[in-house]
């Protein structure tokens, strides 16, 4: 083998930034589990989400350890997740804000026997993951609720992928201008572009088809939701650059861990629920 031949592929992995076949496996896998879920009994899908909140829970935990020696209360918060996943099934709103509230006053107590020493670091991250993961995952769930439910999830996931599946081939193809350089260096203004350009044609074909929406309205909800998306990553990627740690885990082979996975969709889905719940009746 050449010298020549030896370093071809380099270029490709370093522009890539992961093992593409791997990444595209997980992908299908994981999306067929999520159709599989909506398209059978749509309240498995609720399921689904409990069980992504734990991993990811326990994936945001166990990274703060390693990367600041940061102790999550990670029984009240585990506990508490699934509390305002499944509360949010019967009692909406209600039921979620009353399981995120009691979690909090859980985290308060369950950090007494740690002392004083690190306490407020502690219940700080341990709030934060509450909040970054089931409390945002519940909104997921949540949208699944209304009769049109499993429309309204389709139009949430379609645009996300979109938007994943725009910046990635824009930004590998043409990105030249970092987003933000100091935070994520492979993020550019070309695959932002490319993203927003997907995001808007999918979300005013899925809402106006899916949801008989307005071709406006989704036109708004792709753009909505690619800037939740570029944030949700921006976030994930100041965290670990802050932890000083490469991926959240190794739970995907090609992706890293759940969370590096999440990221996106967290902050998505409650800006989703807000505005079809705004734009669409019912």
């Amino acid at each position: 083998m050449t010298t020549g031949d030896a370093a071809e592929p380099a270029p490709a992995q370093k522009k890539a930034g992961r093992n593409l076949p791997a990444a595209i496996a997980v992908g299908v896998l994981l999306g067929a589990t999520v159709l599989v879920s909506l398209l059978t009994v749509r309240q498995i899908f609720v399921g689904v989400v409990a069980v992504a909140v734990a991993m990811g829970t326990y994936e945001l935990a166990g990274a703060l350890k390693r990367g600041a020696d940061i102790r999550v209360t990670l029984w009240p918060v585990l506990i508490g997740g699934q509390a305002m996943v499944w509360l949010s099934w019967p009692f909406g709103r209600n039921g979620l804000l009353a399981a995120f509230v009691v979690t909090i006053l859980a985290c308060l107590v369950w950090r007494f026997r740690g002392g004083a020493e690190n306490y407020l670091r502690d219940v700080s991250s341990s709030i934060l993951a509450a909040a970054y993961v089931p409390l945002f995952a519940s909104f997921a769930a949540m949208l699944v609720v209304a009769e049109d439910g499993v429309a309204r999830v389709l139009c949430f996931l379609v645009v996300v992928v979109c938007n994943d599946v725009g910046g990635y081939t824009t930004g590998a193809k043409l990105g030249r201008h970092p987003m933000a350089p100091t935070i994520s260096p492979k993020k550019s203004w070309e695959g932002f572009v490319g993203s927003m350009l997907f995001g808007v044609v999918a979300g005013t074909l899925a809402v106006t088809f899916m949801l008989d929406g307005q071709w406006w309205q989704g036109a708004l909800f792709g753009a909505a939701i690619v800037c939740t998306a570029t944030v949700g990553d921006l976030v994930e990627s100041l965290i670990k650059r802050d932890l000083g740690i490469k991926d959240m885990g190794t739970l995907l082979p090609g992706h890293g861990g759940l969370m590096d996975r999440l990221d996106s969709l967290l902050p998505s889905a409650v800006v989703s629920w807000l505005l079809l719940r705004l734009f669409i009746t019912g």
